[in-house]
């Protein structure tokens, strides 16, 4: 585990970070981007996994707010562009403080839930090789709102906070940044359908046919929108394709990232 501090909103942050898979500097490089609720310890060996599998290096970071990064002030409330300010914000100071370009690197991205939006969004604004997103969301639905809903519940009465604590030195302040922001309601209107369409690399978007969080409407509107989109729906899989369906997804990145294009299909 190692940490960096970037410049952002005006003030020095704590940005926690791993370094994984292939130790040749040469190879492609993977950067992870997490969940809602994540943090570089939630991934547990996933991207070593894959990145050990695909030959590939790996960045695995926590966001502010989370894991070991710099925690959220109490009275901080994160606006609706919250996603956007990591993707075009957050994410460049990071790699550019890790000496990361994107060229050399042959760049890809691949992003969980709030970590899939945020890979989107940075994927309409710069060059990648390519990303690869798991249960995105690219607009908010019911089912969405109604989930987080549950899940502020199970954080005031069941021992969630306390599971979560074994992840987030704040466990506050990852949660209700997450929590507050998807329930607040100038967040029903958020949408990212219109930016996507800028994403001219190679996609490959993964959704469960279980999640609880959104409905294949996700992943069927970003092919619709992105051309070069490979969508996979995975049975028995909830929102958590990485940890349900581990295999499936690690054989599907494989081929992804070795084809030569990533082609629209079904």
């Amino acid at each position: 585990m190692a940490f960096v501090e970037i410049t952002w909103r005006d003030r020095r942050v704590r940005i926690e970070h791993a370094w994984v898979g292939s130790a040749d500097a040469a190879a492609p490089l993977l950067v992870f981007l997490h969940e809602g609720l994540g943090s570089v310890a939630m991934w547990k060996d996933f991207p070593q996994r894959l990145c050990a599998a695909a030959g590939c290096r790996g960045l695995v970071y926590s966001r502010p707010g989370y894991g070991r990064s710099t925690a959220r002030a109490a009275d901080e409330h994160w606006a609706p562009d919250f996603m956007h300010r990591q993707a075009h914000e957050v994410l460049p100071a990071l790699l550019a403080a890790l000496g990361v370009d994107a060229a050399r690197d042959r760049l890809r991205l691949f992003g969980h839930s709030d970590g899939g939006s945020i890979a989107l969004l940075y994927a309409a604004r710069h060059p990648l090789a390519g990303a690869i997103v798991l249960a995105p969301h690219i607009l908010v639905e019911e089912l969405s709102v109604t989930s987080i809903e549950q899940a502020r519940i199970a954080y005031e009465t069941t021992a969630l906070r306390q599971r979560l604590a074994r992840y987030h030195d704040d466990p506050d302040s990852a949660f209700w940044g997450w929590n507050r922001i998807w329930l607040a309601p100038a967040f029903r209107a958020w949408s990212i359908e219109a930016e996507i369409g800028a994403i001219d690399c190679p996609l490959l978007a993964i959704q469960g046919l279980d999640d609880e969080y959104g409905t294949l409407e996700q992943i069927r509107g970003i092919a619709r929108r992105v051309p070069r989109t490979r969508c996979l729906e995975l049975e028995g899989c909830g929102h958590s394709p990485h940890r349900d369906r581990p295999e499936a997804v690690i054989a599907a990145s494989m081929t992804f990232m070795d084809a030569p294009t990533a082609p629209r299909s079904a």
